[in-house]
């Protein structure tokens, strides 16, 4: 089994991240073509950099090097299946529809994994979930202020 650990952090970051771009994107009026680049660029990219990050940090907290390689393949590998999985949401739909199917998809995967992490730590479900996901709705009303001022001083 795939220790919790491993893909909390790399699943929240693709997924909070995706639904802001997404959303964010829409509202800036951006293309498909720059809405998919932008989710690529993150499942490799800042992927490769949040993996470096933690591949730092853990030589520097001089943790043992295979578990620490362990962590860090787990969580690059969860980001970027994480990403990935929203591409085809948008290579199906446009525009808002594209932004709200997206919206639902990455609420559904927090939501889960936020249910895995409240059972392991046994606490209430409801109010863990409910929390993780106000912090995502914030990331995705930030990121369409910023697109829809983006597309405002654009056009």
């Amino acid at each position: 089994m795939i220790k919790p650990t491993r893909i909390s952090y790399g699943g929240t970051a693709a997924i909070v991240t995706s639904m802001g771009m997404i959303a964010g994107l829409e509202a800036a009026h951006a293309g498909q073509a720059a809405i998919i680049s932008a989710l690529l660029i993150a499942a490799i990219s800042d992927n490769l950099t949040d993996s470096l990050s933690i591949i730092m940090y853990q030589e520097s907290e001089r943790l043992e090097k295979r578990e620490s390689r362990a962590d860090t393949l787990a969580n690059f590998a969860t980001r970027l299946i994480l990403c990935l999985s929203f591409v085809p949401i948008v290579l199906l739909w446009r525009g808002s529809t594209a932004a709200l199917a997206g919206i639902v998809w990455g609420s559904f995967l927090l939501a889960v994994l936020s249910s895995i992490l409240a059972r392991l730590r046994k606490v209430s479900l409801l109010p863990n979930v409910a929390k993780h996901l106000a912090v995502a709705l914030v990331v995705i009303f930030v990121s369409r202020i910023i697109g829809q001022g983006i597309g405002w001083l654009v056009t």
